[in-house]
């Protein structure tokens, strides 16, 4: 068995993670922007991994994120307790309605809307990172960027601290693998409306290096 797998969407966010690692024995790949992209892409570097005798011990989503504001600020760490599915189910005139209250067999569901991150994974990427805020990272394929949208979201996940584009479709790829999966964010922006002059990707960025030592 070999290392820790770490998975980010861009390069910039897979050098920034290789900028701070004391472990070498860990691989960092960025894999593209979004759910699908992110889960077909983990589990080709899984099974390519299997298939070569050395698969990975876990993996780990890596990036920035938007924040909750209240819950993770602009350059705070996060910790994912959960990976969940926020877009992925069906508008009605009551609502939005999760993929898993539809009505169709579990069979069809997989994993279903939301993943929860290894236990003892989590704790000691916890262990390691005592002042990250930990709780449920949402997964999107639209970025959030409407007040309207913003509070929607808050309702629905009143625990989540993060949303990004990444994190659920690796934690399916993990799962079907049988491999540990954790999400690690730095907060870039405020979820809301849309304003790239309050994105901070550089202050996000070097919180990514700074927190890296603790993927070992």
């Amino acid at each position: 068995m070999t290392g820790l797998l770490v998975v980010t969407a861009v390069p910039a966010e897979a050098d920034a993670v290789r900028a701070g690692l004391t472990d070498r024995t860990v691989t960092v790949a960025p894999i593209g922007v979004g759910p699908a992209v992110a889960g077909a892409a983990t589990a080709r570097l899984l099974a390519l991994a299997e298939a070569a005798g050395r698969p990975y011990r876990a993996v780990v989503s890596a990036g920035v994120a938007g924040g909750f504001t209240g819950r993770a600020e602009v350059g705070d760490t996060v910790l994912g307790t959960a990976s969940i599915a926020a877009d992925l189910g069906a508008e009605s005139p009551d609502g939005f309605i999760p993929i898993d209250e539809l009505g169709m067999p579990p069979a069809l569901l997989g994993v279903g809307s939301g993943l929860p991150t290894d236990p003892s994974l989590l704790a000691a990427l916890r262990a390691a990172l005592p002042t990250a805020t930990a709780g449920p990272v949402l997964t999107v394929s639209t970025v959030t960027g409407t007040t309207a949208s913003t509070e929607e979201l808050r309702r629905r996940h009143p625990d989540a601290v993060a949303e990004a584009m990444e994190g659920y479709g690796v934690a399916v790829a993990a799962a079907q693998a049988g491999v540990p999966f954790a999400e690690l964010r730095t907060i870039s922006n405020p979820i809301g409306p849309r304003d790239r002059d309050a994105w901070r990707l550089r202050e996000a960025l070097a919180a990514l290096t700074a927190a890296a030592p603790a993927l070992r």
